[in-house]
C-alpha cells in the first residue's frame, strides 16, 4: 500500500496540468462571450488571466492626471495589519476560486508607503497561494527600501526573484528631481536609475528580477511613445505597457479629450519605436478591445515576434501548444518541470518534431545562429490595455447585476467586454470576483469612502498657539 501511495503521489506531482489548474480554465472558457473565443485566446487555454488586490493600500503620495483612484482614496491611512489581513483574505478566495496558480498583482496605491517589512510579508502571502506577485509603483523609489524588501533581518534573500511595475510618464506629479515633468525623455534618467537598482540588488544579493514598465497615454505624449521605446528598450525592463487615459477615478484631475486616441492610434506609435511590426493576433488575452499582446525578443537592437500570424505552420505550433501544454506550470521547480514536460512529449513525440521545426523557422527569421551569437538576446513583451470609462462600465454593469443582456448597442459592447476582463480582483466578503474596470468605475468610490472611516488619517499635532485659536485638522 505504501508503494502504491508513493507511485500515486508521483503521478500527481508529474502531471502536466492539475486537475485544479484544468477545472479553472475550463469554467474560465465558459463565461466568455462566444466571441472571444477564437482559436487565438488564451484564457482558459493556457490560464485564467491576471488578478490584483484592492482596498489594501489606496493611498498615494503623487497627483497625476489623470488619476484612476477615487477621491477619497488619500484620506485613507496606509496601515499594514490591514494590508496583510486583506491580501490574505483575496489571495485565498482567488485560489479557491480561480485555481491554485495566476500571475497577481500588488497594487493599491503606491506601494512603497508600506514598510519593507509589510510590503515582503505580502509578497509571501500571495506566493502561500500559488500568485506570482508583481509590486505596482512610481518608481520614486530609494535603493535601501527595495533592498530591505529583498532581503531579511539576517540579510538573507526573501525571494530568488522579484517584479516591479514602474510607472513613469508626463502625467505624474511630485516625483522628487521633477515633479512636474514636461516631456518623456526628461524622465529617461528616472527609469534608467529605477533599472540600475534591481540590477545592483542582483549583484549584491543574487535576487533576480522582472520589470514592467508602464505609461498613461493621453494625447499630449502619445507622440512621444516611439522616443520612450527607443531610448528606454535596453535599460533593463522586460515589458512596455501602455494604457490610454480613461474617465476613472477622481474627476478633478481629468483634463483633456482623452478619447481622441484610438487602439490604432497607440499601436502605430509602438511599432513605431519598435521598427517592427508588433503580432497580437497569434495569441489573444480577453476582449481584443482592452488588450493587445505582442510576445518576442530582441536580437541585437531588433525585435522578432515568436509567432508569425500569417504564418499557418506557426499557427498550428500554437494550437498544439494550447491543446497539449495549455495550464502547465512553467515556473515549478526545472527537474519538475523537465518530467511534466517529458511525460507530454512521450504522449506525443510529435510535439518533438513540431517544436523543432518553430525553432528552426525562428532562426531563419532572426538571421541565423550567427547572428544570435553576435548580439545579446533580450525577451521583450509590449502590451496595450484600454481601461473604459466609468460612465460606460457603470450601466453596462448594473444590468448585469439583475442578468440583463443591454439592447443598446453600445452598453451591450461593454457588458461583452467586461465579461471577458483578464485582469480580476477578489471580493471575499461577497463571494464574488469582479473585472478591474467595475472595480475602479464602480466599487473603488465606496469602497474608499468606508476604509476612510476605518482607517482615518492620523490628526496633526498641535502647535504652541493663542488658546482661542484652534491648530487640529485632518491631513
Amino acid at each position: 500500500m505504501k508503494v502504491r501511495g508513493l507511485l500515486q503521489r508521483i503521478e500527481e506531482l508529474t502531471r502536466p496540468v492539475d486537475d485544479a489548474t484544468r477545472r479553472s480554465m475550463e469554467e474560465r472558457w465558459l463565461e466568455l462571450p462566444e466571441a472571444v473565443r477564437t482559436p487565438s485566446q488564451a484564457i482558459g487555454r493556457h490560464g485564467v488571466g491576471c488578478e490584483g488586490t484592492h482596498g489594501v493600500f489606496p493611498r498615494c503620495n503623487f497627483a497625476c492626471t489623470p488619476c484612476y483612484h477615487s477621491a477619497d482614496a488619500n484620506q485613507v491611512r496606509v496601515d499594514g495589519e490591514h494590508t496583510l489581513q486583506e491580501v490574505e483574505a483575496q489571495m485565498n478566495f482567488l485560489e479557491q476560486h480561480r485555481g491554485p496558480r495566476a500571475h497577481a498583482q500588488l497594487i493599491g496605491g503606491e506601494v512603497s508607503l508600506l514598510s519593507p517589512e509589510d510590503h515582503a510579508s505580502a509578497l509571501s502571502i500571495m506566493r502561500s497561494h500559488g500568485r506570482e506577485p508583481m509590486s505596482f509603483t512610481h518608481g520614486d523609489i530609494d535603493y535601501d527600501y527595495l533592498k530591505k524588501v529583498a532581503l531579511d533581518a539576517h540579510g538573507k534573500a526573501r525571494f530568488k526573484r522579484i517584479s516591479f511595475a514602474g510607472h513613469f510618464d508626463t502625467t505624474m506629479r511630485g516625483r522628487r528631481g521633477l515633479r512636474t515633468p514636461t516631456s518623456e525623455a526628461e524622465l529617461n534618467p528616472y527609469r534608467q536609475r529605477f533599472c540600475e537598482y534591481f540590477e545592483r540588488l542582483k549583484k549584491e544579493t543574487g535576487t533576480s528580477y522582472y520589470l514592467a514598465h508602464n505609461m498613461t497615454i493621453t494625447p499630449e505624449n502619445v507622440g512621444q511613445i516611439a522616443d520612450v521605446l527607443r531610448d528606454c528598450s535596453s535599460m533593463g525592463f522586460s515589458m512596455f505597457s501602455f494604457q490610454p487615459a480613461a474617465y476613472i477615478g477622481n474627476d478633478k484631475r481629468w483634463k483633456g479629450a482623452y478619447r481622441e486616441l484610438s487602439a490604432d492610434d497607440v499601436w502605430a506609435e509602438m511599432e513605431r519605436g519598435v521598427g517592427s511590426r508588433l503580432v497580437y493576433k497569434a495569441i489573444q488575452v480577453g476582449d481584443e478591445r482592452c488588450n493587445r499582446t505582442a510576445w518576442g525578443f530582441y536580437v541585437g537592437s531588433t525585435w522578432h515576434s515568436i509567432l508569425d500570424d500569417r504564418d499557418p505552420r506557426d499557427m498550428e505550433a500554437r494550437d498544439a501548444f494550447y491543446r497539449y501544454l495549455g495550464g502547465v506550470h512553467f515556473n515549478a521547480p526545472l527537474p519538475l518541470l523537465a518530467l511534466r514536460l517529458g511525460r507530454i512529449a512521450l504522449s506525443n513525440p510529435k510535439l518533438l518534431l513540431m517544436a523543432f521545426r518553430w525553432v528552426f523557422r525562428t532562426l531563419h527569421r532572426v538571421g541565423g545562429v550567427r547572428t544570435l551569437l553576435k548580439n545579446k538576446v533580450r525577451p521583450m513583451t509590449f502590451v496595450m490595455h484600454r481601461f473604459m470609462d466609468a460612465a460606460q462600465v457603470n450601466p453596462a454593469w448594473e444590468l448585469m447585476e439583475q442578468g440583463i443582456v443591454s439592447d443598446d448597442p453600445a452598453i451591450a459592447e461593454v457588458q461583452e467586454r467586461l465579461k471577458a476582463c483578464s485582469y480580476a480582483m477578489a471580493h471575499p466578503e461577497t463571494g464574488r470576483v469582479v473585472p478591474a474596470c467595475v472595480q475602479h468605475g464602480v466599487l473603488d468610490p465606496q469602497e474608499n469612502l468606508a476604509l476612510k472611516e476605518l482607517l482615518p488619517l492620523p490628526r496633526r499635532r498641535e502647535r504652541t498657539s493663542p488658546p482661542d485659536i484652534v491648530t487640529t485638522a485632518r491631513g
